[in-house]
Order: structure tokens, then sequence, then C-alpha cells
């Protein structure tokens, strides 16, 4: 009795202008209306950028989850193609997917009262349902997912899209079925070169619909030929690193010499696009120094001002390309 007491005194000041502070908050978002073409017509029709149900549960769900000791604020900032929300406190269910997965309401609420009285109200949605049903909305409207940004223990973070993504990629079937809402997510996430957990990775990776290595995934052939996606597919996948070795073999063949600009002149932009600048550079690096290591190839001066030449006259490096 006496912890329920302490609890209704904790809760006193989460009076009505509180809650009534998100629909004046909802009033300055700049929700614009966009072009769109869905799946199966030949005919555009005009949304919104973002669905006003999906803003105003994120909003709701600051108020109804921030940890109100640490004397915060719960802040809302409007970029032209995102929303971006904050609050403080740590995501009770652990992460998103631990949340869908379950399908359950969590056993643990910050502020249970509040909570409680905001379902009441109709101001967010059955305890435990809302944060699936955002992602379910967001993908019926072929929009970019929420992304949940949850590195700091303290905070939660929460981005809102404004931009149409190829609904190919969220409505995608497999074998019959469409793709589950976990495989969208973590597709949706590839598609932003964002991070995978272990078991997303090894999910995709499973039913390939992913290709690549950490971090530089992209999506899978299949996928990209249902998207119509196939040439952007061609530039991620990465070639046998015996075809770069026959380039630069078939180069030094017929120009004699090569400087390291010349070569990566010849190789960057046949390198797979899931690197950047970089990796790249880094990759043909180690592609010339392991053909250095195998007698293929020796540099003439030090540094990037070496001149690489073949270790073999033309003719006897032709008889043996394949090495």
């Amino acid at each position: 009795m006496r912890d329920e007491k302490k609890q209704e005194k904790d809760y006193q000041h989460f009076d009505l202008p509180l809650l009534l502070a998100g629909d004046k908050v909802l009033q300055k978002i700049r929700n614009l209306t966009i072009r769109h073409l869905p799946s199966g017509t030949l005919f555009p029709h005009e949304v919104t950028q973002y669905d006003p149900w999906v803003v105003r549960e994120t909003l709701h769900n600051c108020i109804a989850h921030q940890d109100y000791t640490m004397g915060g604020r719960i802040n809302v900032v409007e970029t032209p193609d995102t929303l971006l929300f904050t609050n403080l406190g740590s995501f009770i269910p652990g992460t998103v997917e631990e949340m869908i997965r379950s399908d359950a309401p969590p056993e643990i609420y910050r502020n249970p009262y509040l909570a409680q009285a905001m379902v009441n109200l109709n101001m967010i949605d059955t305890i435990g349902s809302g944060i699936k049903r955002m992602f379910t909305r967001q993908r019926e409207r072929s929009f970019p997912m929420p992304d949940y940004e949850l590195d700091d223990p303290k905070k939660v973070v929460v981005r809102l899209t404004g931009q149409v993504l190829d609904e190919n990629y969220t409505q995608l079937p497999l074998s019959e079925t469409e793709l589950d809402l976990i495989d969208v997510i973590a597709l949706d996430k590839v598609q932003k070169n964002r991070p995978l957990d272990e078991e997303s990775f090894r999910r995709l990776k499973a039913r390939k619909l992913i290709e690549g290595r950490r971090p530089n995934l992209f999506v899978s052939a299949t996928i990209a030929a249902a998207t119509g996606d196939k040439a952007s597919h061609i530039k991620n996948r990465a070639f046998d690193k015996q075809h770069y070795k026959d380039m630069v073999v078939a180069y030094l063949e017929k120009f004699g010499e090569a400087t390291r600009t010349e070569l990566d002149e010849l190789l960057l932009d046949k390198v797979s696009d899931a690197l950047d600048g970089y990796q790249k550079r880094r990759f043909i690096a180690n592609l010339l120094q392991e053909m250095k290591k195998a007698g293929q190839l020796v540099p003439d001066g030090v540094s990037r001002w070496a001149k690489w030449r073949l270790t073999k006259p033309a003719s006897e490096a032709k008889n043996s390309r394949r090495f």
C-alpha cells in the first residue's frame, strides 16, 4: 500500500497541459504532400510525408516512457526530410526486434500509471503493440522503417524519414508469401547502410536475401531482379580477385609499366561499390602486395612513386595468366 501511495505521489505532476502539449507540437510539423506511385497502377496518388498516426504515436511514446527523474526534455527536431524524436531513459525492451518478436507487452513499465492513462485516452496504442503497428503502417505506405537509435543507454532516439523508398523492397514476395516484418526491418537497415545484429545478419544470409561481408552488405541478386535494381547489384557485387589480377597483367603486358595512380584509375571503378573510396584503395594496395609476394609483380622505386612491372616477359605471363 505504501508503494502505491508513493507512486501516486510521483505522478501528480502529470497534468492535462503536459498531455495536450503533444497536439501543439504536431500542429507545428510541416507534413507536406508528395506524389507516390503504388504498385499495380500507372496513376500516382498523393500522400503526406508522414503518417499522422505514426507521428502522434512516436511523440506520445516519448511522453509515456520519458525518465522524468533525469529532469530533461523531450525534443522534436524537423529537417526537410526527417523528424527526430528524443526522450531520456533507456529502451526497456532492449531492441525493437525483440519487442516485435515477443509480440507481447513488456513486463516492466517506467511510468505504468501514466502509460495506462494515455492508453485509456486513446493517446497511445494498446501497450506493447504500438511500435509494431508503426512499422506495419510505414511498410504499407512503402516508406522507410522508423530508425531506433539506442546506442546511448540513457536516451532513445527515433527518426522518421519522409521520403519514399522502392516499395518492392518491402512488398517482395518470398516463396509465395510476403517477407515478415523482421526481415523487412533488416533489409531496410541494409539499404540505409546501418549495422545488423547477429541474428538478423544470419537470418538474411540463410535466406539469401543479402550478399557481401559486414559492414559492406547489399541486397541479393534475387531482390535486385525483383526490384529492377540489377545494375546496382552488379556494381555492389565483388568480382573474383583473379579478375582484377588479370586486368593488372593485361595492362602491364600492353604498356610495360604503371604507377600506382594509373593502376588506381584502371581498377577503382571496377571494385565493388559496396566499399567506400578508402576501402577501394586499400583493396588495390593489398592486391598489388599479394601479387608481389607471389612473384608476379615487382615495384621499381618506393612508396606511391614506384612503377610496377611484370616479373616475367609478357609472353610468359600470358601463358601463366592463372596464378
